[in-house]
Order: C-alpha cells, then structure tokens, then sequence
C-alpha cells in the first residue's frame, strides 16, 4: 500500500472511534442510563490523562518551569469549573439541586464533535505534508 492510503485508512478508522461516542444517541434510555457514568468516567480519564502526561510535562519542558505555566493551569481549571456551574445553574428550570438534569449528555455530544473535527484536521494536515513531500524537489 502506498502511504496515501495508509494516511487515509488510518485518518477513517480514527473517524470512526472518535464517532463511537455518538452511539449513545440511539441506545435506549435503560441502557443508556446504565453505562452513561462508566462512559463519562473514561472520558474525563482519558482528558485528565493526556493532560497530566502529554501536555502539561510538555508546557513546562517548553516554558522552562515557569510560574505562568502554574498561573495559566489554575486559571484554566477555575474557568472551566465556573463555566460548568454556569450551564448546570442555567440549565435547570428548579431550584432544587436534587432535581438538576446532568450535563453528561451535552459532554459525550461536544466530545463527540470535538474528536471528529480533531481528525477531519489531522487528514488535512497529513494530506498536506505527504502532497509537499511528494511534490517538491529532493534537496541538493
């Protein structure tokens, strides 16, 4: 196989587990209930992970350890925590906190939309490098 059609069956299966999460939408509500948590737990998992052992350890190998980087990560976590209470506050119609709808679904649909939007990107940038490898001349 050439690598252009590696690039594209692998840029295709990546579409389709990133597309596996939109599954949910067509399981019935009993079953849905069933796994939504285990399935909400491997999604903040695989985020918290790829953060606490990609992207983070790459910040501070890039920014040399400085204190902006620590200023910027708790920064991001109390924004995204008010954010959250933000939606969870408006979201709900009743002032009890007993009877507030979860936000799950709205986190597996973004997350869902997030990872096939991720990968259309990826194909495109794989698309990109291979034309340009392939095309421009061999250096002297």
């Amino acid at each position: 196989m050439t690598t252009l059609l590696w690039v594209i069956l692998f840029v295709l299966l990546m579409s389709c587990i990133a597309l596996v999460g939109s599954v949910t939408l067509v399981l019935k509500q009993q079953t849905l209930e069933r796994i939504l948590l285990p399935l909400v737990a491997f999604a903040a998992g695989s985020l918290i992970g790829g953060a606490l052992f990609h992207m983070i350890p790459a910040a501070v190998e890039e920014m040399e350890n400085a204190l902006a980087l620590y200023v910027w990560l708790v920064a991001g976590f109390i924004l995204f925590l008010a954010l959250k209470q933000f939606l969870n506050w408006h979201h709900s119609h009743s002032q009890s906190p007993s009877e507030r709808e979860p936000l799950t679904y709205l986190v597996l649909i973004a997350d869902a939309v997030h990872n096939f939007v991720e990968n259309r990107c990826r194909f495109s940038d794989s698309f990109c490098s291979w034309k340009s490898f392939f095309t421009s001349p061999p250096p002297i």
